[in-house]
């Protein structure tokens, strides 16, 4: 399936963005301009199910296709997002890009203790205050405007992808090796990506940086510390 994208930039370096569940492109409206004022032409899309994307069967495996469908190889930088970041790793050795960052990667969609199921997710659909309620308050319009965005983005989700991949929650999609290289980062706490879990990456040659008090979307409510955590990535 091609996939709806945006594209921001006209730099000679392309980063790949891929956002997590229940949201779409737009969540990475802070970083787009870093990364063009650093040369990159972006390209973000919308996973199936989200966004201006189709509907259609949902599984780890179809996500990654869809990258492959719809996103040019070999960019410069790949980036992912927790559903984003598992779809990103179950392409990237076809993607082929020259560095690739998994933040708060769903690679065991169980969670870091095994007790999450991604069905959960769809009380977000059925009540939207409860997304608000996990972000973190920022001052003045912008924060208002971006939760407007937030609450769009959730609407037009299909919940049905979070009970697909329900039945996958007990599969380990954690990675053999680092293909290409690999940045991995965690917030701290983590519900996904363990201490130990941590420990296992950096024996499979990934690099991992921890951002500390930050919840698992680290982008969007912790963003200056989110960036700072990609010195020497972006």
């Amino acid at each position: 399936m091609r996939l709806h994208t945006q594209e921001w930039g006209t730099g000679d370096r392309l980063a790949v963005l891929v956002h997590g569940i229940m949201a779409d492109h737009r969540t990475w409206h802070e970083l787009t301009p870093v990364l063009t004022d650093r040369g990159y032409r972006v390209l973000a899309v919308d996973l199936r199910g989200h966004g201006a994307s189709a509907r259609g069967a949902y599984a780890p495996a179809l996500f990654a296709e869809d990258l492959l469908d719809t996103l040019p190889r070999r960019p410069e930088l790949a980036l992912g997002h927790s559903l984003g970041a598992l779809a990103l790793a179950l392409a990237v050795e076809e993607l082929a890009p020259a560095r690739a960052v998994y933040s708060e990667p769903a690679w065991r969609m169980s969670g870091a203790e095994g007790g999450l199921d991604p069905a959960f997710f769809t009380l977000f659909k059925r009540s939207p205050d409860l997304l608000t309620s996990l972000s973190r308050p920022r001052e003045g319009a912008e924060h208002g405007e971006r939760l407007a965005v937030e609450r769009q983005a959730l609407e037009a989700w299909d919940e049905t992808t979070a009970l697909a991949l329900s039945a996958h929650r007990l599969v380990d999609h954690t990675p053999e090796k680092a293909v290409v290289p690999s940045l991995v980062q965690v917030s701290d706490p983590s519900t996904l990506v363990s201490a130990q879990a941590r420990a296992e990456l950096v024996r499979r040659g990934f690099e991992v940086r921890t951002v500390p008090d930050a919840p698992h979307a680290i982008h969007r409510d912790r963003f200056d510390a989110f960036v700072g955590s990609l010195a020497g990535w972006l």
